[in-house]
This record gives structure tokens, sequence and C-alpha cells, in this order.
């Protein structure tokens, strides 16, 4: 698993996940405090790990950001309110 995020504040967010004590669950951690495209969250991932773009799953709660990656051959889902095992 990998994550790949935008934030502001991305030390917030990957001391969020340290807290939560689920940092270890990840092969890399593609969080950034700049505005980048996701694209180059899932390039890094796939340089990192060598995983093909196409047996990638990625949740997301935007519609541009599913619509980007799935061009790159990546298996997207838009999410509404989080991700959940029905999902």
């Amino acid at each position: 698993m990998a994550v790949a995020s935008r934030s502001p504040t991305s030390d917030v967010a990957k001391s969020f996940l340290q807290r939560l004590g689920i940092q270890l669950l990840f092969l890399t951690q593609e969080i950034f405090s700049s505005w980048t495209h996701k694209t180059e969250h899932f390039q890094r991932i796939h340089a990192t790990t060598g995983v093909p773009f196409t047996e990638m799953l990625f949740f997301d709660d935007e519609d541009r950001n599913i619509q980007t990656v799935s061009k790159m051959g990546v298996t997207s889902v838009l999410v509404g309110n989080g991700v959940n095992l029905e999902l």
C-alpha cells in the first residue's frame, strides 16, 4: 500500500499516520505540501515499488483526480465519504 496525498499541512498528515500507528503499512508515502498533480504521486510510487499502473487501485474523493489517474491505467474509485469494506 502507498499514500498519495496533497495537503497544505503535509507535516500534520504524516504525524496523523504515525499517531494512528499505521505508517509502517505503507511502502511509500507521497505526501506533498505543494499542489502537484496526482500523476506525479503515481509516477513516484511506480518508481519506488515497480508496481505497474495497471495493477494499482486508487481511492479518492475528487473526480478530477480519478479521471487523471485513470488515464494512466490505474483502477480508480470515487468515494464520497471515505473508504469502507463495502467499496
